[in-house]
């Protein structure tokens, strides 16, 4: 597994990522036994960068990557921590809080559950609009103080957004979506991380499987017709995009994924797309991307059979998008 900085001089952590969120239901049922094999497949193979967050199964998540570390050296392992969405016991988000106590109050359950004593990276899941983000910095740089955090990042922030709050402390990370379906951070985000040396850890980098397979048509059960991407108005539009991917990759020998994750790295060092899978198999697919060297020719088709003016349908629904300070 190559290795990479996590933002200008920052810690060094595998070139890819494990997202752990499909773990505890965001998609649909997970066996826990599977997932914790996944994470324990996913150290064997050298991945250090394990991502989480604390509204993630109201905190199973966190408790099956314990459970998964259990008798691992902690400091071979950089455990990122989202924190801030607020769920009701339905499972429902009901409100986001990055309060100063709030930041502190959620990592102390955090801690908790990972048992452990610190986490690596501790980011708020998204901008509190009632909270100056110099306020929830502030509390992660407490906790950096009290040797509780080692890193503060952020997630789904704007370019003002970042400036202020790396103006308080240096940011590690901007976690953001980011895929050949979902390249708005290129013109107004990636210069300004790539100045300020912050480090990009990207989800959605198959577009939530869309980008897997150009026969995976959603059903009505399928927890993902949720995302206007794979509502019946769009998924078709995006599906004829995903099969002139699919025949670039039979041409090149690998899977329609791990082109999809190819092009993402290839985007740069500094960009570190995070693998969010619950089963072994897929994570064994998509680490052969990193095998995967692009040519320019490559790279060329791969954009001009996707080009993101063509991809039908925001990323989040309507709701989702307002709360989204990158997309303003």
């Amino acid at each position: 597994m190559e290795t990479t900085t996590l933002g200008r001089g920052g810690p060094v952590v595998s070139r890819a990522g494990l997202g752990l969120m499909g773990m505890s239901g965001i998609y649909g049922p997970a066996d826990d036994a599977e997932s914790i094999a996944t994470i324990r497949a996913a150290l064997d193979a050298g991945i250090t960068l394990l991502d989480t967050g604390d509204f993630y199964g109201l905190g199973h998540n966190e408790m099956l990557l314990a459970s998964a570390l259990r008798g691992v050296p902690r400091d071979s392992v950089f455990i990122a921590v989202k924190f801030g969405a607020q769920r009701d016991p339905a499972g429902a988000f009901v409100g986001y809080d990055a309060s100063p106590a709030a930041v502190k109050n959620s990592l102390a359950y955090s801690l908790r559950r990972l048992g452990t004593d610190y986490v690596d990276l501790y980011q708020p899941a998204r901008l509190d609009p009632d909270v100056p983000i110099e306020d929830t910095v502030g509390a992660i740089v407490d906790m950096v103080a009290a040797g509780h955090v080692r890193y503060a990042g952020l997630s789904e922030v704007g370019a003002q957004t970042i400036r202020r709050a790396h103006a308080v402390h240096p940011v590690a990370a901007l976690q953001i979506e980011y895929s050949l379906m979902s390249r708005g951070i290129e013109d107004s985000l990636l210069p300004v991380v790539r100045d300020l040396g912050i480090g990009v850890t990207a989800y959605g980098v198959l577009s939530r499987g869309l980008l897997s397979t150009a026969t995976a048509r959603p059903g009505p059960a399928d927890p993902r017709i949720r995302f206007p991407r794979f509502r019946e108005q769009n998924v078709a539009r995006n599906l004829a995009l995903v099969g002139a991917l699919e025949r670039l990759a039979q041409e090149r020998g690998v899977t329609t994924a791990q082109l999809a994750i190819a092009w993402v790295l290839a985007r740069g060092a500094d960009i570190i797309p995070l693998i969010g899978t619950k089963r072994r198999d897929r994570l064994a697919e998509a680490l052969g991307a990193l095998d995967l060297a692009l040519t320019a020719g490559e790279l060329q088709a791969i954009e001009e059979a996707v080009p993101a003016a063509a991809v039908a349908g925001d990323r989040y629904d309507e709701h989702g998008m307002a709360s989204l300070d990158s997309e303003r």
